[in-house]
């Protein structure tokens, strides 16, 4: 067996699968032994499932020789995050009250993803609740970023970027509402993509009280990976449509006609917002590598982005007072209080007409946006303001949560509208990674994907990486 499997990308592991050049157990067996080596150090999969895993690629195998037909991810070794229900398992999110809530049923993603023929190999780390920019907990633990221990893996996809980003697993499942997908890519230097709103289906019966509107409208579920053109993959195979989630479109992937150069919107933030001068140089190169590539890049703000921004915890503030924040007040750990406080701190908790307008102004900018991305095929931004921050940035006071939520302003104005969104890393900082964003209009991440490829072309892959040494 080859014992550097784990080190393949997601394509070339199920060609080689379907092929018969490589069996589905040997690469789940390789990814399971690279857990096994650097999770300690990390502490990126929580949940691990080499058995069932183990068994899973055995079956793969047994298909391959029947001749079956075979998904897009037939025999590909991935991890998923704890949040979402696997049959048989318990949806933690990360909270000590949740360890036994055993699913029934796998979510939509996690059925997608088996009907593929993905082999998952461990459930990935979140904070409590799902609720912070950090992965820690008190069920869990602490998730470390593989890049430097002092800097957050992001969160609440963290388990997820870090695991993909020292090879646990070729794609990694994340989910998103303020930047979890995102962040956390970005933080681990590593793809993630957020979804349109509606492209990947969704569902949990843990807890069985339905989300509130603005978070069904901004929540979406997406993957991560080494690469975009895994991301791609990982996508495809997470696109079936299920009964339980309303809300899905089976939308086909649109793109731009060929034959004419793509046009970019680069936007490096607001007018005096604190940007980190490594954060626009960053955006700046990689607006350079677009223009190399053949785009016609040009500076553009997008309507009402600040306003955007800001509406973001307000509707959470005010749709969540009676039930998340409560049950985050009654259950969840210390380090989540403390930020939740701060975080709403910040914000406004709307009247019923305030909140009502506040939807209705939504709908008003997701058209001018819309508009907007007619005229730009994508937009170009910073993913935050600030590089990946140090762990428990926001157990330091409201005030350095509200620098942190005013950095972060690039993620929260694009999940106000579900728009889908690409994080593309750019390189290395010292320790720290460095990356974009690419926002395209709805249900056009083949945009995203076609952009973030021309920047992968001038900018590598830097990952897999073996974690670096705690200090």
């Amino acid at each position: 067996m080859d014992d550097r499997l784990w080190r393949w990308s997601a394509v070339d592991l199920a060609q080689a699968i379907a092929a018969r050049r490589v069996s589905s157990r040997e690469a789940t067996a390789s990814a399971l032994a690279r857990l096994e080596a650097v999770n300690p150090s990390i502490n990126a999969v929580v949940d691990v499932l080499a058995d069932e895993a183990m068994d899973a690629a055995a079956a793969a195998d047994a298909a391959v020789a029947r001749g079956d037909a075979l998904g897009p991810l037939h025999g590909v070794p991935v991890t998923v995050k704890i949040n979402v229900d696997y049959a048989g398992r318990p949806t933690t999110t990360g909270v000590v009250a949740f360890k036994d809530d055993i699913a029934a049923a796998d979510s939509p993603p996690i059925a997608s993803w088996r009907a593929s023929g993905a082999v998952i190999i461990g459930r990935t780390n979140v904070p409590a609740f799902c609720a912070r920019f950090f992965t820690d907990n008190d069920l869990h633990g602490r998730t470390l970023n593989p890049w430097d221990a002092g800097l957050t893996p992001g969160g609440s996809s963290g388990g997820a970027a870090a695991a993909v980003a020292t090879g646990i697993g070729a794609i990694a499942h994340g989910t998103d509402r303020a930047g979890s997908i995102r962040y956390p890519a970005y933080a681990c230097g590593v793809v993630g993509l957020r979804p349109s709103f509606g492209r990947v289906a969704v569902y949990s019966a843990n807890p069985s009280v339905e989300a509130t509107l603005a978070s069904q409208l901004m929540s979406v579920q997406g993957p991560l990976a080494r690469s975009v053109a895994d991301v791609r993959l990982g996508l495809q195979g997470m696109m079936r449509g299920d009964a339980r989630d309303p809300w899905w479109v089976p939308a086909p992937m649109f793109d731009a006609p060929a034959g004419r150069p793509l046009r970019v919107a680069l936007f490096e933030g607001t007018a005096g917002a604190a940007i980190d001068p490594i954060v626009a140089a960053s955006v700046q190169r990689a607006a350079a590598w677009l223009a190399q590539a053949g785009c016609i890049v040009e500076r553009a703000e997008p309507p009402s982005f600040t306003e955007l921004a800001d509406m973001f915890f307000s509707m959470v503030k005010t749709e969540e007072g009676e039930g998340t924040s409560r049950a985050i007040e009654r259950l969840g750990d210390d380090a989540l209080r403390r930020a939740r406080a701060g975080t709403m701190a910040r914000a406004t908790k709307y009247t019923l007409e305030e909140y009502v307008v506040a939807l209705g102004r939504r709908t008003a900018i997701l058209r001018q946006w819309q508009a907007f991305l007619e005229t730009y095929d994508v937009l170009l931004l910073p993913v935050s303001y600030r590089l990946p921050l140090p762990i428990d940035e926001d157990q330091k006071g409201n005030d350095a949560v509200a620098r942190m939520i005013e950095a972060h302003a690039p993620m929260l104005a694009v999940s106000m509208l579900g728009l889908p969104s690409l994080a593309m890393p750019t390189g290395t900082e010292g320790t720290s990674p460095t990356g974009v964003q690419i926002v395209s209009g709805r249900f056009k991440e083949a945009l995203c994907l076609r952009v973030g490829e021309m920047i992968e072309a001038a900018c590598p892959p830097a990952t897999p990486i073996d974690p670096a040494t705690a200090p």
